[in-house]
């Protein structure tokens, strides 16, 4: 492997990352909050180390597999390096592992938080904070896959190792297509969700920040109450809408608009995604209700959103989940393992493999019946390779035993078992809050600094979906 290649693709994620510091500063030194120092010189060292080696380091287009897999996986971790430069320049409770978990939290579209009065941050540094989740939602890398042109053929090896294999299948384009599909979906998404927003009484800031944060699905907002704060049906409408919309694949979403045949309509795993994420809502408002909430409205607006916040990994909150009933933590629970559809910004084991799964034991349970028979696993009626079939299943174990094992960690530091294991589940699958300590209206700010590491690990392979970030220590050049 050449080291110098892998410097000068990560040096110009770098600059990705400082153009919006500068963006974020100007909005410090708009505002006069006190942010503009950490901000200007975050904004500068990370240009200054993203432009040496892209100066100094010749172009190469040739590009090998593991370099391809060194440039996805350091632009990640070098991207949190540098991005949590203006939250421990700005001090306060930023100490560095809190900056790190913020960062990493952050670019992880995770949203689980260690701040404890978010409001009391200058605005230049939250809009740094939700920028974070923008920038890491469409994929660090895939940002500047599609805005650097220059690229060239080192886009369609480095774009193979962003996308998640099992997001390639609904993408029938050339790669180059593909990326603008992804692009132009986000911002889409992005550009309405924000004019609806401030149409229904945000602020631009607010509107912007939380839109940052429903369509990367990643839950940072700029109010200590969250959603809450608000106390709106409509402005929790909008967002649950496009929470659903963010979790779907963006290439359906493409085709949808695009009035294409090959839609959304016609997926099964949109359809297993649309009516799973039903019952839980169904089932969770009639559990709150009498218990929780005395009307059947408040019951399903609350069950609603939380339901919708955790299944699509965004993890905002417009009520206090960790004193429900516990059927209803039950079943956020497994929303928060399942989550949304691959090739959305959503994390988690992915619906996708949900159905998989489902499908491979319905034919275990026919070829029981009839041992001689061939019967293919079929998603939308067409036969999955058992290549597919079987990295699911495995995916979907490796998943849960990390889970597990980061939840006895926690809990050898003394943490309680509730809060171990919701921590470790909500971080593994990016989802942000938990329960316990680390409720939807709490933060992980009594989390020891090791658990705090520990679980950015989590955030990294829940991002990366864990083979991404093992498999660098496997490749050879």
């Amino acid at each position: 492997m050449r080291p110098y290649v892998v410097l000068r693709y990560v040096g110009l994620i770098l600059l990705l990352n400082a153009a919006f510091m500068f963006l974020s500063f100007f909005i410090s030194l708009y505002n006069n909050d006190g942010g503009q120092i950490p901000l200007l010189l975050s904004g500068v060292l990370t240009s200054l180390f993203g432009l040496f080696p892209t100066i100094f380091v010749p172009k190469n287009i040739e590009i090998k597999t593991r370099e391809a897999y060194s440039i996805v996986v350091f632009s990640w971790l070098v991207s949190c390096l540098f991005g949590m430069l203006p939250f421990i320049l700005y001090g306060g409770e930023f100490s560095f592992a809190n900056a790190w978990f913020e960062a990493v939290s952050g670019y992880t579209t995770t949203g689980s938080t260690i701040l404890k009065d978010i409001e009391a941050i200058p605005k230049g540094i939250l809009f740094w904070r939700a920028s974070t989740h923008w920038i890491g939602g469409i994929g660090i890398v895939l940002f500047a896959l599609v805005i650097l042109p220059s690229l060239g053929k080192a886009k369609m090896i480095i774009s193979r190792f962003e996308i998640s294999s099992l997001a390639k299948e609904n993408f029938h384009y050339k790669t180059r297509k593909t990326l603008h599909v992804i692009l132009v979906v986000y911002l889409g998404l992005t550009l309405l969700q924000t004019i609806l927003l401030m149409v229904y009484g945000m602020s631009l800031f607010d509107a912007v920040t939380h839109t940052f944060a429903t369509v990367a699905t990643g839950g940072f907002s700029p109010k200590n109450l969250s959603v809450a704060h608000y106390n709106s049906f409509a402005i929790e409408l909008i967002i649950m809408i496009f929470m659903f919309l963010s979790g779907i694949h963006f290439g359906l979403l493409f085709v949808t608009f695009a009035l294409r045949k090959a839609n959304l309509f016609r997926s099964q795993v949109v359809r297993y995604y649309f009516f799973s994420m039903l019952a839980g809502i169904v089932l969770v408002a009639i559990n709150l209700k009498g218990s929780v909430y005395d009307s059947w409205g408040e019951a399903f607006r609350y069950s609603a959103f939380q339901i919708l916040s955790v299944g699509t990994t965004t993890g905002f909150a417009n009520a206090d989940s960790s004193v429900w009933p516990p059927l209803s933590i039950m079943l956020i629970t497994f929303f928060t393992l399942q989550c949304a559809c691959a090739g959305s910004t959503s994390g988690g084991l992915k619906v996708d493999r949900i159905v998989i799964f489902f499908q491979g034991l319905r034919r275990q349970f026919l070829k029981l019946q009839h041992p001689q028979a061939v019967i293919p696993v079929r998603i939308n009626g067409q036969p999955i390779e058992e290549e597919s079939v079987d990295s699911a299943l495995l995916f979907i174990t490796f998943y849960i035993v990390i889970v597990f094992i980061t939840a006895v960690l926690l809990s050898a530091m003394g943490i309680d078992t509730l809060t171990s294991f919701s921590a470790s589940a909500a971080t593994m699958g990016n989802v942000g809050p938990g329960f316990g300590m680390v409720g939807s209206m709490s933060n992980f700010a009594l989390i020891p600094d090791l658990g705090k590491f520990l679980l950015s690990i989590n955030m990294l392979l829940g991002r990366l979906e864990i083979f991404g970030l093992l498999l660098i220590l496997r490749l050879r050049s």
